[in-house]
């Protein structure tokens, strides 16, 4: 299982929508979820191309705490399976 963090979301929205739009994240925008439906979409193709079946949510909860540590309050935010036709 994978778990990847991203920790950069609103850098990455604020790149995309410039300096005016940047006002709007957290208002309008969630960057997390925005960031990471991107990524989704980006993982699902490639896995595809790989023959990877694979079970993809975006979760909206856990948290790392240091090196060792995960708290795991979920929300299910999006999900996607990704099967092989």
């Amino acid at each position: 299982m994978l778990i990847i963090e991203v920790t950069n979301a609103k850098e990455v929205v604020r790149k995309r929508i410039g300096r005016l739009g940047s006002r709007l994240i957290g208002k309008v925008v969630d960057a997390e979820a925005q960031v990471e439906k991107a990524l989704i979409n980006e993982l699902e193709s490639a896995f595809k191309d790989f023959g990877i079946e694979a079970r993809i949510l975006s979760v909206d909860g856990p948290q790392m705490i240091g090196r060792s540590r995960l708290e795991l309050p979920l929300q299910v935010r999006e999900e996607r399976d990704v099967r092989i036709l």
